[in-house]
């Protein structure tokens, strides 16, 4: 088990994450922002020209490099579903038995036809304080190398203060970028951070909020 895990971790470039601040095994650090989504096929022509002339300018504005990330998750409709068939059985009402019967048959027939996704955005923002940009090929390939086997990316409690103020300075630049044209961006908090890493490495399908007594009523009314 811990060979297994050892030759695991050698493939995942994550040292260690706090105060809302991924740490790279190389001590770079990345801020990572969940982003809101714009609908642009319901936009009329002009602000499709308006919202893309947006984002070109807000690209053209840095002078850091960003990467910009969607996942895709298939919608797991199955813990709703037991929800809804516990709440039918508890109903005292004939009608809203009926109703909740027919809104968990249009439920499984959209999920049957369709493959429901669940959609997120994110912005990675990065900060090294080492220049790369002034090494050679030989370098550059040779730190490639390194990132996997280096162990100990540790900071002294200032020097973290130091580079996660630059970083920040980035961060804020960006969701200033993004809220110019309409899209909200919130950086991720440390519990957040490890969820979201958790689940890149170990992708599941994605479950949907469970409603509660009232709001269920509320759905099928």
């Amino acid at each position: 088990m811990s060979e297994n895990k050892a030759s695991l971790d050698q493939y995942i470039d994550v040292f260690d994450v706090q105060e809302g601040v991924v740490i790279a095994k190389d001590k770079s650090l990345r801020a990572i922002l969940m982003c809101s989504s714009i609908n642009f096929a319901l936009k009329s022509s002009q602000e499709q020209n308006a919202l893309i002339y947006a984002f070109q300018g807000f690209l053209n504005s840095l002078d850091f490099f960003c990467q910009i990330v969607i996942t895709s998750r298939k919608l797991n409709m199955t813990n709703y579903l037991n929800v809804l068939q516990e709440q039918q059985t508890k109903q005292t009402n004939e009608l809203l038995q009926v109703q909740v019967v027919e809104y968990i048959n249009f439920i499984k027939s959209l999920t049957e036809m369709n493959n429901i996704m669940s959609n997120n955005f994110y912005v990675v923002i990065p900060f090294s304080a080492i220049n790369t940009t002034q090494q050679g090929a030989f370098s550059k390939l040779q730190n490639a190398f390194n990132l996997q086997t280096k162990k100990d990316a540790t900071f002294t409690p200032d020097l973290f203060q130091q580079y996660k103020t630059q970083l920040w300075q980035r961060v804020e630049f960006v969701v200033a970028g993004l809220n110019s044209f309409d899209i909200q961006a919130v950086p991720l908090e440390t519990q957040e951070l490890i969820e979201l890493l958790h689940n890149f490495y170990n992708p599941v399908d994605v479950g949907i909020k469970l409603a509660e007594p009232g709001e269920l009523q509320t759905a099928i009314s």
